[in-house]
């Protein structure tokens, strides 16, 4: 963990797969699609686990919260995913959501979910912040090894392109890294967690580990 972080490490996993996991979550047999929740830090592996549990579920519905949040706001983004995308959802509507940062960078396309889905995954750093805990039926906490996802998240900024050189990955990593530990730091999202899953280093692409806490340790 980052030096002076409150986040507790987990003390145990348990290995099984995907489905194993969604059925201890208990999210699939609700009478609207469910959502679920994947937080955690930066490049700890929330996407590869959001895709794989969109893969386990047919009908399936995946919605990064960076698409929401693009040229818009850190993580005060809570009003307009719950409003264009988790209700019309809940509801079995479609979603064709264009954000705010899109229109005003005239950003080609929009976020779409189609209708009648059975399950949404939403994926990304406060994902399961305070003011969804009423919109989200379980949260995932993804926790890594801090030194291997700065690692891994750099080198894959890198490859994309997507913050200029090695030298403008590795500042705005680490800009970002700063913002990010004092939102997580204040808001505390693995308190609420359902479970925590081990993200990287991840031994085996076909297995999980995860470890649930005690429903006494978690926050409302």
């Amino acid at each position: 963990m980052p030096d002076g972080s409150g986040e507790p490490l987990a003390p145990s996993w348990t290995e099984g797969d995907v489905t194993a996991l969604l059925g201890h979550l208990e999210v699939l047999e609700r009478e609207h699609p469910a959502v679920v929740a994947v937080d955690g830090r930066s490049g700890a592996g929330k996407s590869t686990l959001a895709r794989r549990l969109v893969t386990a579920v047919p009908g399936a519905a995946l919605v990064p919260t960076d698409a929401v949040a693009w040229h818009f706001s850190m993580f005060d983004w809570t009003a307009e995913l719950v409003s264009n995308v988790i209700v019309p959802v809940r509801r079995g509507q479609p979603v064709r959501y264009r954000p705010p940062g899109w229109i005003s960078k005239n950003r080609p396309g929009a976020v779409t979910v189609e209708a009648s889905r059975s399950l949404l995954i939403v994926e990304g750093v406060g994902s399961s912040q305070s003011g969804l805990t009423d919109v989200i039926d379980a949260a995932l906490w993804v926790q890594s090894d801090a030194d291997v996802s700065r690692k891994l998240g750099i080198e894959r900024d890198i490859a994309n392109g997507v913050n200029g050189d090695r030298d403008a990955s590795i500042a705005f990593w680490d800009e970002w890294a700063a913002a990010e530990e004092r939102f997580l730091e204040y808001d505390a999202p693995w308190a609420r967690a359902n479970a925590f899953v081990a993200g990287v280093p991840v031994v085996d692409a076909a297995r999980l580990n995860w470890w649930f806490p005690a429903q006494s340790d978690r926050k409302a």
